[in-house]
């Protein structure tokens, strides 16, 4: 049977740059092997040492969870779609409240004119929205939207967790933020913008790192927490304290072109760990720093956000819980997959074993790789590198054979930069790895390929070879 093998971008390096491989099989676990008979690089981020699937990957057939069926036994027909579904980052109120609904003024009245217009909000509704207290984790990427659009909305508190200052990079992005607000802690930044759209607006903010010591006093005053961190400690702290406290996480998450969306509530549904049990090793999912991530992107998924916590709030449509929405921006494409609550989730499943917040940081194995403090190293530094480490030091030229040919440095390996997206499977992830090339530019896109890829521990030498061999070798040829 021919079935189609929809790749993230995370993964797309391991296949040329391909979307989608064309393969055959019977069943699930057939197609998978072909996968990884042809594209060798994708092994470590799909399957353990054992060869099971890794927990911090779903496989989709068509629109259902494989876990759902048979597994990798689950047969597959002509057609068929498998998508591979890695970690990146309704019906009732989600808001009971008890106490009398705040009344509008006239002046709100005329603010909100256009909503009252509509039978699903009308005065009540937007009464409901001025009473919402909603926590969102980060000003940035997503925050930004979503705070925009909550706050024209009409909701009536917003507390937002930040620690951050706004930085020139943000503004491709962020536009909560703007260039006069440089070097100003994100809040107050935010604040400034979210009271300028509407002064009604009470923003609460919480100007500390969210932690297991702190997280469940900040999120337990508000209704509903909307996230949006950019790591994996974090995203698993507010999973589990929203499901310690009954809340509901409206999830979100982007990278490069592609984003997620889905609402995690654990009294009506899954949460997040029922869709990723265990995180990724660090640095094996990039950040979009490492990345990189379209500027608009944030934008789509934060609205998405923006408008599931609205309906929350007022009990209003089809929420995302128990759905996963896929954005795809280069296809203009989304998708929806089911999400059912795992049943040995080990904190909302039926024996749960988590009733307290952990160490995140610990449970996402972070710490156990040494940090770079950028992305280029000096040949100097280099040279003292390798006569320290030896061939633990892993040196890639990304040049072509003919410029080798002229001068390289001894004990590298030849990998042209063309052929680097194919021949990652050649490479340890867990390797301390320099590239190179001959003034150091083709060097930095195979380094953004690499970290792109998962490679966590990649640099980069400045200068190149050039720089080698005047600083160096000074015997080298240089051209």
């Amino acid at each position: 049977m021919s079935v189609t093998v929809s790749i993230p971008t995370p993964l797309r390096g391991f296949t040329g740059g391909r979307d989608a491989v064309e393969l055959t099989g019977t069943t699930v676990g057939e197609v998978i092997d072909g996968l990884l008979a042809t594209h060798g690089g994708l092994k470590r981020h799909l399957v353990q040492d054992d060869g099971r699937l890794r927990n911090f990957v779903n496989l989709y057939l068509n629109d259902t969870d494989i876990r759902q069926l048979d597994s990798t036994d689950t047969p597959v027909q002509e057609g068929d779609v498998l998508t591979i579904v890695p970690s990146i980052a309704g019906g009732r109120p989600a808001v009971e409240t008890k106490e009398e609904l705040p009344k509008l003024s006239h002046a709100e009245v005329l603010r909100y004119s256009r909503h009252l217009l509509l039978p699903e909000v009308g005065v009540e509704g937007q009464r409901k929205l001025k009473a919402a207290r909603v926590l969102t984790i980060g000003a940035g990427g997503l925050g930004s939207p979503l705070t925009l659009y909550l706050a024209a909305a009409g909701v009536g508190t917003i507390g937002i967790v930040d620690f951050d200052v706004v930085d020139l990079t943000n503004l491709q992005r962020q536009i909560v933020h703007g260039t006069s607000s440089l070097g100003r802690p994100k809040l107050e930044s935010a604040k400034a913008r979210l009271t300028d759209i509407n002064p009604n607006l009470n923003v609460e903010g919480h100007e500390v790192r969210l932690t297991s010591e702190n997280a469940l006093d900040i999120l337990r005053e508000y209704d509903i927490v909307v996230d949006g961190t950019d790591n994996f400690p974090t995203r698993y702290l507010v999973n589990d304290a929203c499901v310690l406290l009954g809340k509901p996480n409206v999830y979100g998450s982007i990278f490069r072109f592609e984003g997620q969306a889905s609402v995690f509530y654990a009294e009506e549904g899954p949460c997040y760990r029922c869709l990723y049990s265990e995180p990724p090793p660090p640095g094996l999912v990039p950040s979009c720093a490492e990345g990189g991530v379209l500027g608009v992107l944030p934008g789509i998924i934060g609205s998405i956000q923006a408008l599931e916590t609205i309906k929350l709030i007022l009990g209003a449509g089809d929420s995302l819980v128990g759905r996963l929405v896929l954005f795809d921006a280069l296809k203009l494409r989304f998708r929806e997959l089911k999400l059912r609550k795992d049943p040995s989730c080990p904190i909302c499943g039926d024996n749960p074993t988590i009733h307290e917040l952990i160490d995140y940081e610990a449970f996402c194995g972070i710490g156990a790789a040494p940090a770079y403090q950028g992305p280029e190293v000096v040949a100097e530094q280099l040279k003292q590198e390798r006569d320290e480490k030896g061939d633990e030091l892993v040196l890639i030229d990304v040049r072509e054979p003919h410029e080798w040919e002229i001068a390289h440095i001894e004990g590298a390996r030849l990998i042209p930069l063309g052929q680097l997206p194919d021949r990652l499977g050649e490479l340890d992830g867990h390797s301390e790895i320099v590239t190179y090339c001959h003034k150091g530019v083709r060097s930095m896109k195979a380094l953004e390929i690499l970290r792109g890829a998962g490679f966590g521990k990649v640099r980069s030498l400045a200068g190149g070879v050039d720089a080698w061999a005047s600083r160096i070798e000074p015997g080298m040829a240089r051209y």
